[in-house]
């Protein structure tokens, strides 16, 4: 079985094929603790263009995922 991850993820990739499968595994894992939670919405975070942080975040709707670019 596999357990969860520690929040916030960070992402790094060299190329896109890594990096999405990295963030498709961070968001389903954020995913998971935010049901479990229940009150918590997704924010994926582009820190620059190769680096993203996934976390659960109070300002995002509890079952929406949003985006933001900081850079």
């Amino acid at each position: 079985m596999k357990t969860t991850m520690d929040l916030p993820v960070t992402v790094r990739a060299t190329d896109r094929a890594s990096m999405e499968r990295q963030l498709d595994e961070a968001v389903q894992d954020a995913l998971t603790q935010a049901m479990h939670e229940g009150c918590q919405g997704i924010l994926v975070t582009q820190v620059d263009p190769a680096s993203f942080t996934v976390d659960l975040s109070d300002a995002v709707p509890f079952g929406l995922t949003r985006e933001h670019r900081a850079w």
